[in-house]
């Protein structure tokens, strides 16, 4: 699909919740409908920039005028601003990208963004390239990392939790195309995405309230959920059974959840009074010493890839450190760090590699209000707890919802590394951590609300976002070098697209 109709599609899916507020099981089918119809307008090759700005502009105007002004980013449907603001989010990055005339057909050039085409690649201080980074340069085939992360559409929209948000998403480990999402319907899905059509195989009911979070064990055979009831609860995905219910013991809203990496038979989840508690799962009891509390609510969990470190973020701004024992699950107190005063932590995600070329320990943060923060974690002098060290801040628009991010698990074997994240612009947007400046590398549109989740599959073939209205999609990337896989036979037609706001990979149009 061509740039422009991509665009038009992205304008007309904010709009999407408003057209049939009765029958929202149409609005996936009207998605479907007007990116076919824009496909066969995109045969007739690409207007000039002038009339293209023109068009945007004017029918952005005409849905203003027949729906209304678009409400606020933290309300219910997730939309942002007003219809001009909705509207200017997509000229201000469709005019930050013309056609450049010297340029094949399929590559674009940025005015703004894009880096000096003669400029060295830029390192992290103190970073050496490695014989290893070399490897993985060459398994990439010395592609750039706006080539890697091309997508080549959408591969499948799920809207069974329609109206309600859907806070996560998660692929099930070493698994293409298994995936679960929670929604505050208090329901958990879990999609097959292949063999044969994509389908919801089931849908796991029992909770008494919306589902915050939602972690798959390492051998894929057990789901953990933590919900607004209090409860805890697992499942068994092959047949949809409750495994286990198990209540908090002060009656609070559980936010999120987590499996220990190294003993799956312990997990850990997060309060609204603002407890971290390890739970044995065979027993349905808290492990002892395993307790710890935070300043805040607990809304984000994660541990370190060794398994000795759980890191948590809360409501208050600041990240607290556990040493977790994965055989007893006892919890150590060992640090804190207040990351955004007066703001929120929702999402932690922690890995031990950034890119072959900086073999250090990182930690992903969105930060609430407006901030996406890579830090390097490092060993406190004297006394030897985790610490934090800021390496990156990425601009997002976050200011209510609890939005999610993640890395992109094969970045060790790209041309530099890549962070993804949700945002209440209703886009998914890639980021180069490599860069400290003109970072974006990607921005994906076509959500008509908030996107709260992203997930990668192992093999970051297909990702997965998810949206403050209750539609989940599923972007199929563009492979170098080779076709994509074949799209789904359940989604008829040409598939919607998203736009690409930094430098297009050859062949992608």
């Amino acid at each position: 699909m061509a740039a422009v109709w991509q665009q038009v599609l992205a304008v007309d899916a904010r709009y999407a919740a408003y057209r049939t507020p009765r029958w929202p099981q149409f609005r996936t089918q009207y998605v479907r409908r007007r990116s076919q119809l824009l496909r066969e307008q995109a045969k007739g090759g690409e207007p000039e920039g002038a009339t293209r700005r023109w068009y945007l502009r004017v029918r952005a105007r005409l849905l203003a005028q027949r729906y209304g002004a678009l409400s606020e980013a933290g309300s219910c449907r997730g939309h942002s601003g007003s219809a001009l603001r909705g509207s200017r989010t997509t000229l201000d990055r469709m005019e930050d990208f013309e056609d450049d005339p010297r340029a094949p057909r399929g590559h674009r050039r940025s005015l703004s963004r894009g880096s000096h085409p003669g400029a060295p690649p830029e390192r992290p201080p103190g970073v050496v390239p490695t014989p290893l980074a070399e490897a993985s340069r060459a398994m990439a085939g010395d592609t750039t990392l706006g080539e890697n992360y091309a997508f080549a559409g959408v591969y499948h929209v799920f809207d069974q939790h329609s109206d309600s948000a859907v806070p996560r998403v998660q692929f099930a480990h070493d698994d293409r195309h298994l995936l679960a999402c929670c929604s505050l319907d208090g329901t958990i899905s879990v999609c097959r995405l292949a063999p044969g059509p994509p389908a919801v195989l089931r849908v796991l009911r029992g909770h008494g309230a919306g589902v915050a979070d939602v972690a798959w064990s390492l051998a894929n055979d057990v789901l953990v959920s933590a919900s607004l009831d209090a409860t805890l609860r697992l499942w068994a995905p092959a047949d949809g059974r409750c495994i286990r219910r198990v209540a908090d013991p002060d009656g609070a809203a559980l936010l999120c959840c987590a499996f220990q990496p190294l003993n799956n038979n312990l997990t850990v989840v997060g309060s609204a009074r603002h407890m971290v508690r390890v739970v044995n799962i065979s027993t349905g009891k808290a492990a002892r010493g395993g307790a710890g509390r935070l300043p805040g609510r607990v809304l984000a969990l994660c541990f370190d890839a060794a398994g000795r470190v759980l890191w948590a973020g809360d409501d208050r701004g600041s990240v607290s450190s556990f040493l977790c024992d994965p055989n007893t699950g006892r919890l150590t107190k060992a640090s804190r760090v207040v990351v955004q005063a007066g703001g929120s932590i929702t999402s932690l995600s922690a890995r031990a590699w950034a890119s072959r070329e900086a073999p250090d320990p990182s930690l992903l943060v969105n930060a609430c209000p407006d901030r996406l923060l890579l830090f390097r974690v490092v060993e406190e002098e004297g006394s030897g707890a985790p610490g934090l060290r800021l390496r990156r801040s990425f601009p997002t628009r976050h200011r209510e919802q609890p939005l999610r991010s993640c890395f992109c698990p094969l970045m060790s074997f790209r041309q530099g590394a890549c962070v993804v994240t949700g945002s209440e612009d209703a886009c998914v947007h890639f980021f180069d951590v490599g860069r400290s400046a003109r970072a974006t590398v990607n921005t994906l549109q076509g959500h008509g609300g908030a996107v709260l989740a992203v997930a990668f599959n192992c093999d970051e073939s297909l990702l997965a976002s998810s949206d403050a209205t209750g539609t989940v999609i599923v972007w199929r990337r563009q492979h170098a070098g080779r076709a994509s896989p074949p799209s789904p036979a359940s989604l008829p037609g040409p598939r919607p697209q998203m736009t690409q706001t930094a430098a297009v990979s050859k062949g992608v149009y």
